[in-house]
């Protein structure tokens, strides 16, 4: 994680910044910190993950909406760039027309870890997200092959962690599905959608 030239701006400022260039910020403390671009196993993950959520809101007929890289202002000049977020269709019509940088708790976050990642999506982005009252986060890691569920209980996150031996158990989803071949669980099709050599399963 690179930060930038800019020493100081307002989330004003923020939502109207270009700089020229298709990189993606995330707003610490007043600081335009930039983010590294994703690898492909990150891409494959999210992708696979977004669809899943998405058809699982469908299936329930739930009035929810997943997004990809939409924004959540964290604090006064505070700002994170989410890889996944589920919120309800009335949070999103109330920014039909304006930028996709939600101030008001998604219902469910997924962030998935990369080495550059780890402070930011294990302590930085746990601590905003309780603070926030964010009620369910999701750390996905494929570094440790493993997925962080962590759910909000009196402003702070219990966590339980699944590995690939196990179903994840999700308070927002509770009858989350995920399409599973053979012995293959929800933890296992998640890190072999990033795993390019053994391809993607259904």
């Amino acid at each position: 994680m690179v930060t930038t030239p800019v020493t100081s701006i307002t989330f004003e400022e923020y939502l109207t910044y270009d700089d020229g260039s298709d990189f993606h910020y995330e707003l610490v403390d007043g600081k335009l910190e930039l983010m590294n671009p994703p690898t492909i196993e990150h891409f494959l993950i999210v992708d696979f993950l977004d669809t899943a959520l998405k058809a699982e809101i469908k299936r329930c007929n739930y009035t929810w909406l997943c997004f990809r890289e939409s924004g959540l202002r964290t604090g006064r000049n505070r700002y994170k760039l989410t890889d996944l977020c589920v919120v309800t269709l009335e949070q999103a019509r109330e920014l039909l027309n304006a930028s996709a940088v939600f101030e008001s708790p998604p219902l469910l976050i997924v962030e998935v870890v990369s080495p550059e990642s780890l402070k930011r999506d294990y302590r930085y982005k746990r601590s905003e997200y309780a603070a926030l009252e964010v009620p369910e986060y999701w750390i996905v890691d494929p570094l440790e092959t493993k997925v962080s569920v962590l759910l909000l209980e009196h402003g702070l996150y219990e966590e339980t962690v699944f590995t690939t031996t196990q179903q994840i158990v999700s308070r927002t989803f509770p009858e989350l599905a995920i399409p599973a071949a053979h012995f293959v669980n929800a933890v296992d099709q998640i890190f072999t959608a990033g795993n390019l050599n053994q391809g993607r399963r259904d």
